[in-house]
């Protein structure tokens, strides 16, 4: 069994409700159908979706336009953010044209366990809701997301499996938010791929080999990460080669108990990770699932504007599985 297929069978175990938002998208509403007919989870379908081929009679469809919950939703988030300077009335507007905030605000009040959304937003439209009506879960310094890559094939990480972080929010970390997306990431990878994390910051250094301020953040980051977070296996600077080929490893990191045996890589930067996680999916062919978004109260997770419906699928599954750890 691969390892969605893994997922899809823990989802079913425990059946999750996950919100649907954007019913514009033919993609969306296949998805529906396909998550519906393998019983992987409940579905919302926000808005009033065309006629069309997928079967769709096992979801919850739900018009804020003409839904009796509606003025209900507008009052709970004129009250969650009035202090910020929200009226009644742009509640209203926010719940009756943005269904995302419509999808929030039903995980919000418990009639729902998460949302998929991006596959026709972009990342900020997606988060920004969640972030300003779920909030960040406590404890957890900052939200960050991953990828979660599945290489065929592969001898490298846990039989091909890795976590990529942060691919998909976070800009330039700081080395303390370095130090909290290494162990949010360990987290993630040990609920969804049930295996021991086991954690290394890369740069273009190893262990010293170079001298510039970019290396220093990661070093200290590593520092704060080992300090903070001893559960976890992590260490660092590490160069890509050295962190997942053990042969590497003997030579470059000899003292590292972990070199050479990564399956959690966490990137210098937005850029390293955004480009690292493309150029394995599309020159290894690998399975891509995020981005996956982490210290959210509840999982709210984006999409990728290029994703097919299987993607999607994918994604409703691994909601379901982190809802169920929720």
């Amino acid at each position: 069994m691969n390892f969605i297929e893994s997922i899809k069978e823990r989802a079913k175990k425990d059946k999750k409700t996950i919100v649907l938002p954007e019913t514009m998208d033919e993609r969306v509403l296949e998805a529906a159908s396909k998550v519906l007919k393998e019983g992987i989870a409940h579905i919302i379908l926000i808005g009033n979706p065309v006629p069309n081929s997928f079967d769709l009679s096992g979801a919850t469809v739900i018009d804020p336009h003409t839904s009796e919950i509606t003025d209900e939703l507008i009052e709970k988030l004129y009250e969650l953010r009035k202090e910020k300077g929200m009226t009644l009335e742009e509640a209203k507007k926010l719940l009756l044209e943005d269904y995302m905030y419509f999808a929030c605000m039903l995980v919000k009040t418990g009639r729902a366990d998460g949302v998929v959304s991006g596959a026709c937003h972009s990342t900020s439209n997606t988060l920004r809701p969640a972030l300003q009506i779920i909030k960040t879960k406590p404890g957890v310094m900052l939200v960050s997301a991953f990828f979660l890559m599945v290489v065929p094939d592969c001898e490298y990480g846990a039989d091909g499996c890795f976590v990529f972080a942060d691919s998909g929010l976070e800009q330039n970390p700081t080395p303390e938010k370095l130090a909290a997306i290494a162990a949010s990431s360990a987290e993630s990878f040990q609920l969804l791929v049930g295996k021991e994390p086991i954690v290394g910051m890369l740069s273009h250094s190893t262990k010293g080999s170079a001298s510039h301020a970019d290396v220093d953040k990661v070093v200290e980051g590593v520092r704060i990460a080992k300090e903070m977070y001893p559960q976890y296996k992590i260490d660092g600077e590490f160069q890509l080669d050295a962190a997942i080929v053990p042969e590497v490893a003997k030579s470059k990191a000899p003292d590292s108990e972990i070199a050479g045996h990564v399956n959690v890589l966490i990137f210098p930067d937005l850029d390293a990770g955004n480009i690292g996680y493309k150029l394995v999916q599309r020159l290894a062919k690998a399975e891509a699932y995020g981005p996956i978004t982490q210290g959210i109260a509840a999982p709210v997770n984006d999409l990728s504007r290029g994703c097919s419906s299987d993607d999607i699928v994918g994604v409703v599954a691994i909601t379901a599985v982190q809802a169920q750890n929720e």
